[in-house]
């Protein structure tokens, strides 16, 4: 009896990572092909929308993300909030420990090159913050669905991060609307974001 219930769980977790798979696959390939002209202006909207917030502006340290790949550019929503004053933490992948080093940036462009598998990251002389020290963070990922399940690029290291914060951190995401899929599965313990912003909504997710 054990073991039958042994292989069943396993078979869903196969195919839930299955479904995972297919959608990211799905996703990423129509990332791939935006035009650059429609990539820019989406990303704009998205950004306006961010700073925009009323969480956004009252938030003193935020974690924030270098774009990667076909993301939208987020870049200007880190130099809004360096010029707002706030203090600005990107994500560090820390192989060993298999977790994210939280580093303070001030300058993107000295602060930061091409790191893990070419993902771009605050460079070994940033200052290390604690995960207590966050009170607003940009949850990234390659889709998401409106009640706020997103899937990441599979790695783990932000659902490993999210459930570090305190729950009075805002858990924010940003992405294009071709990003936002019918449904995306997810376990139990997975930890859901608050708010999706895309170029054309904003969507607040009840926790």
């Amino acid at each position: 009896m054990v073991s039958s219930f042994s292989d069943s769980a396993q078979s869903a977790n196969e195919d839930m990572r299955e479904a995972k798979r297919s959608i990211r696959a799905r996703v990423l390939r129509v990332l791939d092909a935006m035009p650059a002209d429609l990539r820019a202006s989406a990303s704009g909207a998205i950004v306006a929308a961010l700073a925009a917030r009323d969480d956004f502006a009252s938030a003193t340290t935020l974690l924030l993300t270098l774009p990667f790949g076909s993301e939208w550019d987020t870049r200007p929503l880190i130099e809004a909030a360096l010029e707002r004053g706030k203090r600005v933490a990107l994500p560090r992948v820390n192989a060993g420990s298999r977790m994210l080093d939280l580093c303070a940036v001030t300058d993107v462009a000295s602060d930061a090159a091409n790191g893990f598998r070419g993902i771009p990251e605050p460079g070994m002389h940033c200052e290390l913050l604690p995960v207590g020290a966050i009170d607003w963070v940009l949850v990234p990922g390659v889709a998401f669905d409106v009640e706020g399940r997103r899937i990441g690029y599979g790695g783990g290291y932000y659902d490993r991060l999210l459930a570090l914060l305190s729950s009075n951190v805002r858990r924010v995401a940003g992405a294009f609307e071709v990003q936002v899929v019918d449904r995306v599965p997810a376990a139990e313990h997975d930890l859901a974001i608050e708010a999706l912003v895309t170029e054309s909504r904003s969507l607040t997710i009840p926790r």
